[in-house]
């Protein structure tokens, strides 16, 4: 496999000696071949397009030379959108590791939880907004975010956001930002959309695709054959096995998500959902469980997870099949991230023409014998 070789270390970006100190203090030395490529191009002013899939290091790609920039002019300000509560949270918890010590500030909103501390925030100065597109169109709407003076904006994941439907929503908020501004644009994908609003909002912007390791490199993918009624079953054998330490399992219903992870508790096995019928706080508990390890096992639907990054996860588990090769793509690379190695678990009924039901038996009665395995691609 090719090794990239990166043209820069952090420690010659030119960057903030207190920027450049949190960032050794973190251990980084060498950038990521985003980082490397994208990090220059932010600090000349360029707007970019930067393909790549999570995992790549894209949110301090873009973050380093944004905080840069900011401590450089102080009343410069950034809106960053992203896809889900979840992910906005978690760039925000990365801000404030490469913030650590410094004079900026950045406040997170988003929906599913109350609105006026979030409106209490936007009445100081932040340098950094991030939030969904749902609830800062409706914070603008309502006149409680002031665009006028935005320098930057990044769509991070825009693909999933406009898979999600918030095609009218960032179209909206891109109208209500000034025109001489810098505009940063991360996608897993080009579809027919991402390319008309690339065109339509961006100025000849500086294109950058840098694509992650071959997914099978670093993932074991397997299958995983049940019987019959025997689903839930097969997958309590699996984690019982020490080497499930820490495994996220995706189903494709909210309901099913739920009762999955309530029948796993009440076979003994340390279990958290995530899903839309969830509040934030709701969901942020279960994730930080998760990230904590006083739960094992983390059940989500695909909406739910996107941009959820958790260090060390064992296992990936396709409970019920994903609807689109992209979506299985991004469900496996919740593992096998960085330099680690992962597995990765699809079930397939041993009767495929016969149609699965979306319920679950109960766990009260649990076969000993263990699954049939074998490899796929």
């Amino acid at each position: 496999m090719e090794v990239y070789t990166p043209t820069h270390l952090f420690s010659t970006f030119g960057l903030n000696e207190t920027l450049a100190k949190a960032i050794a203090d973190m251990g980084l030395t060498e950038p990521t071949p985003i980082q490397d490529q994208i990090i220059p191009e932010i600090l000349k002013g360029n707007d970019v397009v930067g393909l790549a899939e999570t995992g790549t290091g894209k949110t301090a790609a873009f973050l380093v030379p944004l905080i840069e920039k900011a401590m450089k002019a102080p009343e410069r300000q950034a809106l960053i959108l992203a896809p889900t509560r979840e992910l906005a949270t978690q760039i925000e918890a990365e801000f404030q590791k490469f913030a650590k010590g410094l004079k900026i500030s950045a406040t997170v909103c988003v929906g599913g939880v109350r609105i006026f501390p979030q409106i209490k925030a936007l009445q100081r100065k932040n340098n950094f907004i991030i939030g969904t597109p749902g609830r800062i169109l409706d914070l603008i709407k309502n006149k409680h975010l002031d665009t006028s003076g935005m320098t930057t904006i990044v769509l991070d994941e825009a693909d999933r956001m406009l898979d999600m439907g918030f095609i009218n929503d960032i179209k909206t908020i891109l109208s209500k930002l000034p025109a001489k501004r810098e505009t940063l644009f991360f996608s897993a994908t080009m579809s027919n959309e991402t390319h008309v609003l690339v065109k339509t909002f961006m100025q000849n912007p500086v294109n950058i695709s840098v694509k992650k390791k071959d997914i099978t490199n670093s993932i074991e993918q397997n299958v995983v054959q049940f019987e019959d009624e025997g689903k839930f079953e097969t997958l309590t054998n699996l984690l019982d096995q020490d080497m499930f330490s820490r495994v996220i399992i995706f189903c494709d219903m909210k309901h099913s998500t739920e009762q999955l992870s309530r029948n796993l508790v009440r076979c003994g096995i340390k279990s958290v959902s995530i899903h839309g019928n969830k509040n934030q706080g709701q969901r942020q508990r279960a994730l930080d469980a998760f990230k904590q390890g006083s739960a094992q096992v983390l059940v989500a639907t695909d909406v739910a997870a996107r941009g959820i990054h958790v260090d060390n996860v064992s296992h990936v588990i396709n409970y019920d099949l994903p609807k689109t090769f992209h979506d299985y793509v991004h469900r496996i690379g919740r593992t096998g991230r960085g330099t680690k190695h992962g597995k990765a678990l699809t079930f397939v009924s041993s009767k495929p023409a016969r149609t699965e039901g979306r319920g679950e038996r109960s766990p009260a009665r649990r076969q000993s014998g263990r699954p049939s395995f074998s490899r796929g691609r």
